[in-house]
Parts: structure tokens; sequence; C-alpha cells
């Protein structure tokens, strides 16, 4: 072979990640809430009663090894299934080799679908009968909550298992292990790292096994080999291969709303700090700045309101702001609207007002607007008695009159209770004077 040639021979190598999957469930790292000693996956495992699960956890887990591992301990023939790339087609031809190898050795077929939160209903639809006849035990993964992305039917016959991210200890066993393996990890390499070093990446992986390890694995090949053979990989090596943090996130998933969640809820209790950082994750994570924009807005009306209108204001200027700069100049209008709404008096006046007068529009008789609020153009309408009786609150001293604005059936009905924060104090006060001049008004009628 010349050095033109290309060498389909030596095909390159697996991922670190891949090469040093566990072995064993003894060596399988985290999910102790599932595999420890008595726990339910494990007791099902050892009791050979394996059966159709949905495995739900962030990136790098252990969804994919855990499946293999059980494939292995069960002694199941194994497929694997991607919802990427394959559609009911392939899956037709899955189920039909599951069926031949179970009559021609007896071996049930676990199918292991990656993704699986990716395939449409009808894709989901055609695994069901071959579930329930036992014709393959299926092993789906998924990184989003299958009760959002897993039809019912399939959802009822698997058990959900939910797996998490991997804590610090078990990234730094994991790394210690990649490190030190000389047949399929790193030890070839004869690479040291600091303790501190590790830690760093385990922070970076956050929770990602995967991610850890491929930081691992660039790391150490960024660094040349000394003089004594050894490759001394330093704190810059590690910076340079994480790049930046991997944060968790998936606009669409349950992740998004935990994280807005997260935000709107420091944003009513008033912590500025917890905001900022939700704030910060969001948009860190690629999150749509607009979307929070557009959220910030709408905080600005019901959990402020009127105990501080201008925070409509703010929020709405920042939401231009942001048209107007783009990212990353417009994400400090953010900021600064963030702040302020953490900061202000806090009412949901206006959104309970409004949420008890649409119910009344639901739920009351629609009857017509009373006679002397309506407008009279013509003679006609001004003859049938529109108008008639209407008080002009002008010509009235301090501009107040007594006169009934709502229909009959909602006679005296109160939406809107100010609180006793910011300007709805002054707002409460006012109003409180008004309803008493116009009840003293009547009652000396």
């Amino acid at each position: 072979m010349d050095l033109f040639e290309s060498p389909e021979s030596a095909p390159a190598p697996a991922p670190l990640a891949d090469r040093i999957r566990p072995r064993s469930l003894e060596e399988f790292l985290g999910q102790g809430h599932l595999l420890g000693p008595g726990k339910i996956l494990r007791k099902a495992i050892e009791a050979g009663e394996l059966h159709s699960m949905i495995l739900w956890g962030p990136p790098g887990s252990g969804k994919t090894t855990l499946a293999l591992l059980l494939a292995r301990v069960s002694g199941a023939h194994f497929v694997t299934f991607s919802a990427v790339l394959s559609g009911v087609k392939e899956i037709r031809q899955v189920i039909a080799e599951a069926e031949a190898v179970r009559a021609r050795t007896g071996t049930r077929t676990i199918l292991f679908v990656d993704e699986i939160h990716r395939f449409n209903k009808a894709q989901q639809d055609a695994f069901l009968p071959h579930v329930e006849k036992g014709t393959i035990t299926l092993i789906g993964a998924t990184t989003e909550n299958p009760s959002f992305e897993v039809i019912s039917p399939l959802l009822s016959r698997c058990r959900v298992y939910v797996l998490e991210p991997l804590g610090e200890d078990d990234l730094l066993t994991l790394l210690g292990r990649a490190l030190t393996n000389a047949e399929s990890g790193l030890g070839a390499f004869k690479a040291e790292v600091g303790g501190d070093a590790l830690r760093s990446i385990a922070r970076s992986a956050n929770g990602d096994a995967r991610s850890a390890l491929n930081i691992l694995e660039l790391a150490v090949m960024l660094t040349p080999a000394g003089p004594d053979g050894v490759r001394h990989v330093i704190e810059g090596a590690i910076r340079e291969a994480s790049q930046r943090k991997a944060l968790l996130y998936d606009k669409a998933g349950e992740e998004h709303y935990s994280l807005i969640s997260a935000l709107h809820k420091s944003l009513r209790d008033s912590d500025p700090d917890a905001s900022l950082y939700w704030l910060a994750r969001m948009l860190e994570s690629g999150e749509d700045p607009l979307y929070v924009a557009r959220r910030l807005v709408r905080f600005a009306s019901e959990d402020v309101g009127n105990a501080d209108p201008l925070a409509l204001q703010l929020t709405l200027a920042a939401k231009d702001a942001y048209h107007f700069l783009g990212s990353p100049e417009g994400e400090l209008a953010l900021a600064q609207a963030t702040l302020y709404l953490a900061c202000a008096p806090k009412s949901n006046a206006v959104y309970v007002a409004f949420g008890e007068a649409q119910q009344d529009v639901h739920d009351k008789p629609t009857e017509p607007v009373p006679l002397h609020l309506r407008n009279a153009p013509t003679g006609l309408m001004a003859h049938l008695g529109y108008g008639k009786g209407y008080q002009y609150a002008h010509d009235a001293p301090e501009a107040l009159v007594d006169q009934e604005h709502l229909p009959d059936a909602l006679k005296g009905r109160i939406y809107y209770r100010p609180t006793d924060r910011g300007l709805e104090a002054e707002i409460a006060q006012r109003l409180a004077r008004w309803r008493n001049w116009r009840q003293a008004h009547r009652g000396a009628r």
C-alpha cells in the first residue's frame, strides 16, 4: 500500500467510551437506586425476569451500556435499532429475524431502540403486538420524558426506569479506569493526570460519562510525550479539550420546561441571584433568547402587574433591545429585565381578576349591554333608550358617579382586588375610597 491508498483494512478505533464499557453489572457505575443490592432492576435480573422497559435518563448515564449488560446476563439475542435511521420496514425485518431465532434456538431477542422518542406514533404502534406476544423484549432509551414522547399503549407495556447523571466520584472512578486500562483504555499512552485535573473533567462533563471520557481522551492526545515517555496532562490541555461545559438541555422536552419553571419561580420569590443563574443557564444551553423575552413580558403582567407597571415597559424594551442588538450584547438587556422583575413588588391581582372575568363570561348568561351604557348615534336608537340616564363622569365632583356598569346577573361583582404592595397599595386605597362613596351614596337614596 502506498501513501495514496485508502487503508480500508484498518478501520478507525472505536471511541474510548465504547472500548471500555463495563463487562458485568459489578463494573457498572452509578444507578445504585436501580442496580444496588436488593433494588428493583437488580432483583429482576437475578430472578431472570427480564421485561420490556424504557430507560429514561440524560446523555452518558449508561442507557446503552445497561441494555448490553442485560442482554449478556440473560443470554438473549441482542439487536440494536436506531430510531433516527430506521422505519416500519426495518421494524418488520427485525421482528421476522426475532421469530426465526426463537423458532430455531428458543432464544428470545432483546430489541434495543436508541432514541425511541424520535419514532412517530405509527412506528411505535408497530412494536405493540410483538411486545405483547413476547416475540421481542423491548428496551427503549430516551433522554426525554416518555410521558410526552412514548404512546400510552406502548408505555403501559413497559416499565419505566429513570437513570440519573453520574456523580463526580463515579466519574473519577471511570476516568481512573480509562487511564490505567492498557488493553482498551489509555494505559498504553502512559498518561499522568493530576487529581485536580481529573476533577475538572468530572465537573465539565456534568454527569455525562461519555463526555468525560471524550475530554480525557482528547486531552491525552493533545499532550505530547515527555523525554521520559510520559504524557503529563495539564489543566490547559483539559480546558482546550473541554471547550465549554456540556449543559443538559432539550428545547422541546422536560428540561426546557424545568428550567423555565425554575426561572419563573425564582422571579416570583424575589430571588435575583437564582433568577440570573437560571437565565444564564438557559441562554448558555442554546435557548432562543426571544422565547425568554416573551416569558419575562408575561411575568411582568402575571406576577408583578400593577404593583409596578413599569415592569411591563421594561420587559418590552428588553425584547426590543435584543431584537436590535442580537447575541451576545442583547442578552444584557434580558439580564437587566430579569433583575428588575426579581426585585419588583409582586402582585397577581391582574391575573386573578382577568381569570375570574373570563370564567363569568363562560359560566354566566350572555346579557345585553345595559341601555345607559350604549351609544346612540341614530335617532331611532335614542328613541329606544340607548344611552338614556348615562352620567358623564367628568361633569361630576371628583369625577365620581353612581351607576351600574355590569349586567344585572353580575351586579356588585368585584374582580380586581389590589394587594398592599408597590403601587397597588395606592390603587387599593383609591378603589376603597370610590367604592365606599358609591355604597354611601346608594344607601342615602
